[in-house]
C-alpha cells in the first residue's frame, strides 16, 4: 500500500453545527464562566455556547470532529503507531459563512513513512464516509459497513504504446524477444484470475456496541483496548497538524524530540 484516500461529508445545517438556539438561553440559564474556562473572557454569547464547534477557542473544527473517525480506522489497518511526519491542509469557508471561524471544507495531505493519505471533510455536499487503500496488487474500499477488495491484474504485459514509433523490424524483434522471456504457461500451470470480493457486517450489527464492549473488556481484564490512550494521542496529533497547516498556511511537521508541531 502506497496511498490512502478518505472522506466524510455532510450537507445540512446540523452537520455544519449550526444548531438552533433555545429561546430561554441567557446568563441565568447558562453558566457562562464555567463554559469559558481558561479560554479568553468575552461577553455572553449563546451562539458560541451552542455552536462551539465553529470556534477555535473551544474545538478543533472538522479535523478534531470528523477526521478523527476516519484516522482511527486508517491507523488501525495500516498499523500506525506514531503521528504523521508532515501535513499540508487547504480549505475555506464557502457556504456557512456566519458566526464561524473554522472552515466548512478542509482537505489535507498527510505524510506517513510508507504511504501518503489524502483526507477531506466537506460540509457542502453529502457523500458516504469512505476510505480507499491503494496497493500494488489491488484496492480495498470501506464504505459504511461494507468492505470491498478489488484485485488488479499485474501479470507482465508486452509494451505497446511507447514502441509505436519504432521501425517495424525493431517492434517485431522486441515482441519476439518478450515472448521468449515470458512464455505462456503450460497446461495445468495457469493461475486463476481473481475477482472482487465483498464483505459486509452481519444484520443488526452495531459498531457502537462493539466499541463499548472492547472498552469494558479492557476494564475487566486490565488488557489494552484496541485504541488506547497512546493510539488516541497519535490520532489527535494528526488532527492538530491539519489545523496548524490550515490556519498558518504552512507545512506542519511533527517534532518528536520537542513534542510539538512546527512549520516546515
Amino acid at each position: 500500500m502506497t496511498a490512502v484516500e478518505a472522506s466524510i461529508d455532510r450537507n445540512d445545517a446540523s452537520g455544519a453545527w449550526v444548531y438552533p438556539i433555545p429561546p430561554d438561553a441567557s446568563e441565568q440559564t447558562i453558566d457562562w464562566n464555567q463554559f469559558l474556562g481558561d479560554t479568553p473572557s468575552r461577553p455572553f454569547d449563546p451562539i458560541r455556547f451552542f455552536r462551539w464547534r465553529c470556534f477555535r477557542d473551544y474545538g478543533e473544527g472538522l479535523p478534531g470532529d470528523l477526521y478523527v473517525h476516519m484516522l482511527t480506522g486508517i491507523h488501525f489497518i495500516a498499523g500506525i503507531t506514531a503521528p504523521p511526519l508532515r501535513a499540508a491542509a487547504m480549505g475555506s469557508i464557502f457556504r456557512w459563512t456566519e458566526n464561524r471561524e473554522v472552515p466548512d471544507l478542509i482537505w489535507t495531505l498527510f505524510e506517513y513513512p510508507n504511504f501518503r493519505l489524502s483526507m477531506r471533510c466537506n460540509l457542502n455536499n453529502e457523500s458516504p464516509g469512505v476510505s480507499r487503500y491503494y496497493g500494488t496488487k489491488g484496492t480495498m474500499e470501506i464504505k459504511d459497513d461494507i468492505l470491498t477488495v478489488t484485485p488488479q491484474n499485474t501479470e507482465p504485459q508486452p509494451e505497446g504504446y511507447s514502441i509505436l514509433g519504432w521501425p517495424a523490424k525493431l517492434r517485431l524483434e522486441y515482441q519476439q524477444q518478450w515472448r521468449q522471456e515470458h512464455p505462456a504457461p503450460l497446461p495445468g500451470q495457469y493461475t486463476l484470475m481473481q475477482s472482487a470480493e465483498r464483505f459486509e457486517a452481519p444484520p443488526h450489527y452495531d459498531y457502537q456496541v462493539d466499541h463499548m464492549n472492547n472498552f469494558m473488556e479492557s476494564v475487566r481484564t486490565r488488557q489494552p483496548s484496541v485504541e488506547d490512550a497512546v493510539y488516541g494521542k497519535n490520532t489527535a496529533i494528526a488532527c492538530h497538524m491539519a489545523n496548524y497547516s490550515y490556519f498558518n498556511k504552512c507545512l506542519a511537521v511533527w517534532d518528536e524530540g520537542a513534542r510539538k508541531i512546527q512549520a516546515a
